[in-house]
């Protein structure tokens, strides 16, 4: 999979993409990640990528011209652009699906109030949001996309069957899980786990996910059980 991200924090923002299993990926090649800075795509000598918002208002906002720039320089034909929004669509688990399917994904990075509306009428941008909140930087959401995405690409985690067990992979939260010592402050690791029966715990793993989906996230229990889906953890 091909990556292109346009940012103005090419060197700093994007450490955490250089580390563990992305760069893993990308040193197996199963990713290419190309950083292209913004202001590269500007004419004037203070290298200017930002102005204040027309309206008034707080913030700053990305002009036009250089995005165009950057775009019409950067994009190709089978190329999917994605610009990190709170007003986006809501990064989920068959919304990571679909850009899995895709062989590039163009990450364009806004900072503080955004950028240039017009950008979003001129090119066929898909936005996305992490989360109903704000933070400062769209390098951050492209990052948690980015994770979301690329573990989930056959080969990248060494055995594809962990992503299955994944929260969300099949509509629920993840079951609880233990590691050594067996016993810990009094307290000990449910003895379903330490039989060995493989059905047994497969059941236990399956009624901890639905308990804990339904009571943290109602709104995913819903879904789950109004598609009647069973299967195996």
């Amino acid at each position: 999979m091909k990556i292109d991200i346009l940012s103005i924090f090419c060197d700093s923002y994007f450490a955490p993409l250089r580390e563990s299993i992305i760069k893993k990926a990308q040193d197996n090649g199963f990713i290419d990640i190309t950083y292209h800075n913004l202001r590269d795509y500007t004419v004037d000598a203070h290298r200017t990528v930002d102005d204040r918002p027309y309206g008034g208002g707080p913030g700053m906002v990305f002009k036009p011209e250089p995005l165009y720039k950057a775009i019409t320089d950067i994009r190709k034909d089978n190329c999917t652009i994605i610009y990190p929004s709170p007003r986006g669509e809501m990064l989920s688990q068959p919304v990571i699906d679909d850009l899995l399917c895709e062989s590039h994904l163009f990450f364009i990075c806004g900072h503080y109030e955004g950028i240039d509306d017009r950008i979003t009428k001129l090119f066929p941008l898909r936005e996305i949001s992490i989360g109903d909140y704000v933070i400062t930087s769209g390098a951050l959401a492209t990052m948690v996309t980015l994770d979301a995405v690329v573990r989930q690409i056959p080969g990248v985690l060494g055995c594809d069957e962990s992503v299955k067990y994944d929260s969300f992979y099949h509509g629920l939260l993840d079951y609880p899980s233990y590691t050594r010592p067996a016993v810990f402050m009094d307290l000990k690791v449910p003895d379903v786990l330490l039989s060995g029966n493989h059905d047994a715990i497969k059941n236990w793993r399956l009624r901890e996910a639905e308990n804990t989906t339904e009571k943290n996230r109602p709104d995913l229990w819903e879904k789950y059980i109004g598609k009647n889906i069973k299967f195996n953890i």
